[in-house]
């Protein structure tokens, strides 16, 4: 399976935090936001990855992030100049996708708890139709929501109901077949003239080649998109961190545990992120892993 970060937009919500600079290069507490939605990609054991955005903006993260290379995985990337929808990704990856399944995450949302990585494999082993999650939340007419029946299975799906028939909201992470850019060239754009993932789905679900898998109370979604939302996030890491003395979405470490890199590019990292808590915790993690 392949990957996508859906990375652009204007981010107009954070202005002008977002004037000159794409939202998904904004901290996190200890890292780029970007790294978030990447490594969740990563934890599913996905490498071939496409990451869209600006114009603007793709030249700043292959500063950041190269060709992926010193992670084990192959990073390339594409524009959308304009936002179109979300599943506008899928005509911009046609030739990226070619014929093979993929996964999708938007890069404003942080994944982190107990049972993400059982939930990521489950998402990576699809095949044929499409997959997304369901996460309990309190202000659901705010997302695409999801009505599930008595027996677990998706009774309705609407896009940012002023009335939601659940509490169910999808978040930012999606799978879907290989025959996903076709699906999407049926669509006609909405009203503000964008490719809406819901419609996406819903053409999955008419179909009947839609499944649906809740997300546990062990597990946090997060989204970054509004002044609140990032700085909440920022003191969700924070806590974490500090109080387990483990990072999130450290990049090289998921490599490392995949077995995609060796001691060799965790010791270059460190020297590229200099004297930084992340280096010194990069350090800390390969003595902790040689000593073992």
């Amino acid at each position: 399976m392949k990957g996508i970060v859906l990375a652009g937009g204007a981010g107009t919500r954070l202005h002008p935090l977002t004037v000159a600079v794409s939202k998904q290069l904004l901290p996190v507490y200890d890292k780029p936001m970007v790294y978030y939605p990447l490594s969740v990609l990563m934890l599913a054991g996905i490498r071939d990855i496409l990451l869209i955005s600006t114009p603007r903006d793709i030249p700043l993260f292959k500063h950041l992030l190269g060709d992926g290379a010193q992670l084990g995985i192959s990073l390339s990337y594409a524009e959308q100049p304009a936002p179109k929808g979300i599943a506008e990704a899928f005509l911009i990856g046609e030739d990226f996708i070619s014929d093979t399944p993929v996964g999708l995450i938007l890069g404003d949302n942080i994944f982190y708890g107990r049972g993400l990585v059982d939930k990521l494999y489950e998402g990576a082993r699809l095949r044929d139709g499409a997959m997304i999650f369901a996460y309990y939340v309190r202000s659901p007419e705010r997302y695409g929501v999801v009505e599930l029946n008595a027996e677990g299975q998706i009774a309705s799906l609407e896009e940012k109901p002023t009335l939601p028939k659940s509490n169910y909201a999808v978040p930012g992470l999606y799978f879907y077949g290989p025959d996903v850019v076709d699906m999407t060239k049926t669509l006609r754009p909405s009203a503000r003239d964008e490719l809406e993932i819901t419609d996406l789905n819903l053409a999955y679900l008419k179909e009947g080649r839609l499944r649906v898998s809740v997300l546990s109370r062990g597990l946090a979604w997060l989204d970054t998109g509004t002044n609140r939302g990032l700085m909440e996030a920022g003191q969700f890491v924070q806590v974490i961190e500090e109080r387990q003395s483990l990072k999130i979405a450290c990049l090289e470490e998921i490599a490392w545990r995949n077995g995609w890199i060796g001691a060799a590019e965790i010791e270059k990292a460190c020297g590229r992120m200099g004297a930084s808590a992340y280096a010194d915790y990069l350090r800390e993690f390969l003595a902790r892993e040689v000593r073992e």
